[in-house]
């Protein structure tokens, strides 16, 4: 095995330096972003018009997509680029919205599928979420998203009569792929942070954005009027429409029991837990400075292509207090989810043993671990070794001007609680 790279000091990750060929892109497309309707309205009749569909089913996202854009044009400092890119993912979810509804209009039972028992794995982003939920969807036994379903899990109306016989051939795999393959140009450190590959397991907030809720949308770019219009509101219906996402590929690629992973759990464990009452819940915790400060230079540099370059310390500032803001809500509502069904994780043991760690969930889950299941872990981690690519060093002091050592005074109580 080759030596692996080096860590890397994103030196420009608060004043990017662009190619050429990047940095001309934002004269190039600037009339394209002039040219957008921002209107909710406008963004709906393009997805319509784009489908030849007009039925959304219900208006569950018609009030979070109007504080959505209100939010974008108001406080993204989005570039022309992001402008762009977020436009085209507002309408993409909108479509998707259209798609789910005529399927199940087609399909009415689709609706009495059940979804049982899932596995859910609730932790922040860095506490090692990523890793053991790739390590258990190697397990076939679970049914998992992939990355390039997550991306459109209806297929246009087009490529529903495809007979894909593997994924590969499926043509979401292919532009998927051509996505990922140019995010690694224009971001070439991003892997080190997080390695994304089509058939990684994604999450299931790119389910709830469909219908415009969850924390997704706060992904790209910082929306303080939409954060608090979401932690304000009462999650508990995107999170059944999640549960219908679930029926519908289910219905479409198969699957039994459910293996699901999101950050967003972790301030949502009341609606999960009313959706999902027979769940076992995995709350995974690190340090909550490691995690604050990998998490913001992440975010930070994958905005450097979204928003204008004196907004991205902002958007390292406005994710460590997001993920303050998290590490509070698991520890004020980690009792809403059954000690029976439940078990916390550190990050520390789960790195030191992460397959008897997965041995412990199957246990506490009752379900069936063989050799077969181990087999198929090891051939996972033996084809996706961590840290492959390298890894990226964090300075959250220099970079966002926020001092570690306060941040851990303000996080001293969950630190101590769960042990981290």
């Amino acid at each position: 095995m080759s030596p692996r790279p080096a860590p890397v000091r994103i030196d420009d990750l608060i004043a990017p330096r662009f190619t050429p060929d990047i940095g001309g892109a934002f004269d190039l497309v600037a009339p394209m972003a002039a040219a957008l309707d921002w209107s909710p309205s406008g963004i709906l009749e393009q997805a319509a018009s784009d489908t030849g569909l007009d039925d959304f089913g219900d208006d569950l996202h018609v009030e979070p997509l109007t504080v959505i854009v209100d939010s974008l044009t108001r406080e993204a400092g989005l570039s022309t680029i992001g402008q762009l890119t977020v436009h085209g993912n507002l309408v993409g979810h909108a479509t998707q919205k259209l798609l789910v509804t005529d399927l199940i209009r087609r399909h009415p039972e689709i609706a009495e599928i059940p979804i049982e028992r899932p596995i859910v794995i609730a932790g922040q982003g860095r506490t090692g979420t990523t890793h053991l939920h790739n390590l258990m969807a190697s397990d076939s036994s679970l049914r998992s998203m992939p990355y390039w379903e997550s991306l459109e899990p209806v297929p246009p109306l087009a490529e529903q009569r495809l007979a894909a016989t593997s994924p590969a051939d499926d043509p979401r795999y292919q532009r998927c792929t051509d996505a990922l393959s140019q995010l690694n140009t224009v971001l070439p450190h991003f892997k080190r942070m997080h390695d994304m590959y089509p058939e990684h397991a994604h999450e299931e907030i790119a389910l709830c954005v469909i219908a415009f809720g969850g924390i997704a949308p706060e992904t790209m770019a910082p929306l303080p009027t939409f954060r608090d219009w979401y932690l304000a509101s009462d999650q508990t219906p995107y999170y059944r429409f999640m549960k219908t996402m679930l029926q519908v590929m289910t219905f479409q690629r198969g699957g039994t029991r459910w293996l699901l992973k999101s950050p967003q759990h972790v301030e949502q464990l009341g609606p999960l837990m009313e959706v999902f009452p027979d769940a076992t819940v995995v709350c995974t915790h690190r340090d909550p400075v490691a995690v604050a400060s990998s998490m913001a230079t992440m975010l930070a540099y994958t905005a450097r292509l979204a928003v204008e370059p004196d907004r991205l310390r902002d958007v390292g500032r406005y994710w460590i207090d997001r993920m303050a803001r998290m590490f509070d809500a698991m520890e004020r509502d980690r009792h809403l989810v059954p000690a029976e069904q439940s078990m916390d994780v550190a990050f520390d043991d789960f790195m030191a043993d992460d397959i008897a760690m997965v041995k412990r969930i199957y246990d506490l889950a009752d379900q069936p671990f063989t050799d077969s299941t181990e087999a198929g872990m090891q051939a996972y981690m033996a084809e996706h070794p961590r840290g492959v690519h390298g890894s990226v060093t964090y300075h959250m002091a220099d970079d966002f001007g926020i001092d570690p050592a306060d941040l851990a005074t303000r996080l001293a109580s969950y630190a101590d609680r769960f042990g981290v």
